[in-house]
């Protein structure tokens, strides 16, 4: 039996006021932490004792929200570190159950095999982990405490052995700048989906950490645009914190699937972050609340904040406002309020100078994130369909292209869960094959 997939995504488009959905959502859970990061942005450490976090009652309404804003988010669960609270294998079950997409953000020390069973078996679908160097001495300065880096890499080993997806992260300085080739190398080699590098926003303890100087940034940008096309089809390498990026991909390859997003500064647009005491802000670099969720839903924030409008609507100031590449990259907005106060300001990092009269690169058809929801072009069964609902709505789109052009080429007509499983066999090891609640059947490892 085959059913209506076009009604699936019309009514997720009106129940998520059509162009913009909070198609991820980082949560931090807590600032509890058992290490003292150098680039903490809210200032995490062992000191603090959970005063004014969201109890789980809480967290359970916020999630119910959420969901009623959008059916199928990303959500990532981080902190300080979120190993720390209690109820987190809860929470994570309770928003896994009801469609999201659960994540866990941690520095990896505390991942026992116990604890990567108990996310497991609660719905968590991946982990990210932290690791500056591959030089002890500089990832544990840096994160500030011993022998950090040997118990982070004991712990990937760890997730690799349960077959739990891995990010990995880094945060670029001036002390680990020459060895973020040997990492992202280092990353593949460790099995990890995607290796994402992030550029200093000055917050938190952020503010005293030397970023790299602007010059400098750049030429690692067009190093890492070289990283995404040579590791393609292997493991995604992002920019985080960093647009800029999406400049040097787009001059250097327009084939790259980085163009597919709305911008790479997704903030108050896609993407938005909730503090330990439950401020909605557009991400986790930038303290500006757009509204308070002990006193207002999700829902009503997310399409009434007059904050996450302006960054809507995009009336970037100085040379950001002038760039021809102001739609798809746009700046880093965290960045901008840190340095000038005003969200809307240009970027301070990016040294490139837009020429005159050069017109605006346009945005091409959207697959990742934002834009309208895929349209199906071959019947999908019941339960193929319902393998859909569990996929993130960001990649929901190219999902869906990717799976009907597999089956146009062989002269099928109709999606089942057995064309599902051997899309997965065929597919190079990308984000939609990463995606196990969808193109898995049950009971495949």
């Amino acid at each position: 039996m085959t059913s209506a997939l076009p009604a699936l995504l019309e009514t997720e488009s009106r129940e998520t006021d059509a162009a913009f959905i909070p198609h991820v959502v980082a949560w931090n859970l807590t600032k509890r932490c058992n290490l003292r990061c150098a680039h903490c942005y809210i200032s995490a450490g062992p000191w603090e004792k959970g005063e004014g976090e969201l109890d789980p009652a809480a967290c359970r309404r916020i999630v119910d929200e959420l969901l009623a804003v959008n059916p199928s988010p990303m959500l990532i669960l981080s902190g300080g570190e979120p190993l720390l609270r209690e109820d987190l294998p809860e929470l994570a079950s309770y928003a896994a159950g009801r469609g999201a997409t659960v994540v866990v953000g941690t520095n990896g020390t505390l991942l026992t095999d116990e604890r990567i069973r108990t996310l497991k078996a609660s719905g968590v679908s991946g982990v990210a982990v932290s690791v500056d160097s591959l030089r002890a001495g500089c990832h544990d300065a840096f994160r500030g405490r011993a022998h950090a880096l040997e118990h982070t890499t004991d712990a990937m080993a760890r997730l690799r052995d349960h077959r739990l997806d891995v990010v990995v992260q880094t945060t670029a300085t001036p002390d680990n700048e020459a060895e973020i080739p040997a990492l992202i190398a280092w990353a593949a080699v460790q099995g990890a989906v995607c290796f994402n590098l992030y550029f200093v926003v000055p917050t938190g303890r952020g503010e005293a950490l030397q970023p790299l100087p602007p010059e400098r940034g750049e030429a690692l940008l067009a190093e890492l645009a070289r990283a995404e096309r040579r590791y393609r089809g292997t493991m995604m390498v992002r920019a985080k914190c960093a647009p800029q990026f999406i400049r040097h991909v787009f001059e250097s390859d327009q084939d790259s699937p980085v163009l597919n997003y709305r911008t790479r500064c997704p903030c108050g647009i896609d993407y938005c972050r909730i503090t330990p005491d439950g401020q909605l802000t557009p991400c986790p670099y930038t303290p500006e609340s757009a509204g308070d969720l002990t006193r207002q839903s999700f829902g009503d924030i997310w399409r009434g904040s007059r904050l996450f409008a302006e960054l809507r609507e995009r009336a970037l100031g100085g040379k950001c406002g002038r760039c021809e590449y102001r739609q798809i990259c746009g700046g880093c907005r965290a960045r901008a309020f840190a340095v000038t106060g005003d969200h809307l300001a240009e970027d301070p990092a990016c040294v490139y100078q837009p020429p005159e009269g050069r017109p605006v690169i346009e945005r091409r058809a959207m697959t990742y994130g934002g834009g309208a929801p895929a349209q199906p072009g071959l019947a999908w069964s019941d339960e193929a369909t319902e393998r859909l609902r569990r996929i993130p709505s960001f990649v929901r789109g190219v999902v869906v292209k990717r799976v009907e052009d597999y089956a146009r080429e062989r002269g099928l007509a109709v999606i089942t869960p057995e064309l599902l499983a051997e899309i997965r066999r065929a597919m190079p090891i990308d984000f939609s094959k990463r995606l196990p609640f969808f193109l898995k059947r049950d009971g495949d490892d």
